[in-house]
């Protein structure tokens, strides 16, 4: 919504592009996906396409250290809330058995986070997002949905 950090969620609460977002990332050993999940009204489809790549490929090119650190404390609130319970905490023990082959104790995973930066989130997006083919998938009354030649502009 407008009080929300990240500047994809102002942009769409701003702009009345979406009833709800959110963004997802799976990590496995040798590969991974992330993307955007929301859900629209057909008439706001090319706004929402519109905000949300400009914010995917704004990573590329203009990542702020501020930015960066707020992603950090979310993330790792949200990583402690996830492991209440003890469904959360084997599944999140069988996630890292796969990904690294290991257990990792919440206070490397912590420093592992602490010690991403802008640079490296720019890297990154420059190698993963910027110019890269892309995957949508809609389901509904998606007539209104942008093509996939327009995505990828």
């Amino acid at each position: 919504g407008a009080n929300m950090g990240s500047e994809l969620c102002q942009a769409i609460a701003e702009n009345n592009c979406a009833h709800s977002i959110m963004s997802f990332n799976i990590c496995y050993k040798d590969t991974g996906l992330l993307g955007v999940y929301a859900v629209a009204e057909p008439a706001q489809m090319q706004d929402l396409a519109f905000f949300t790549l400009e914010n995917m490929v704004r990573l590329c090119h203009r990542t702020s250290e501020e930015e960066v650190a707020r992603a950090r404390t979310q993330l790792k609130a949200t990583m402690l809330a996830h492991l209440d319970g003890s469904s959360n905490v084997c599944e999140d023990i069988g996630r890292q058995i796969l990904t690294y082959g290991r257990r990792i104790s919440p206070a490397e995973l912590f420093a592992r986070i602490d010690a991403v930066d802008a640079a490296q989130i720019k890297a990154t997006a420059n190698t993963f997002i910027n110019d890269q083919d892309l995957a949508c998938a809609a389901v509904g009354p998606v007539y209104e949905l942008p093509d996939y030649n327009w995505l990828r502009r």
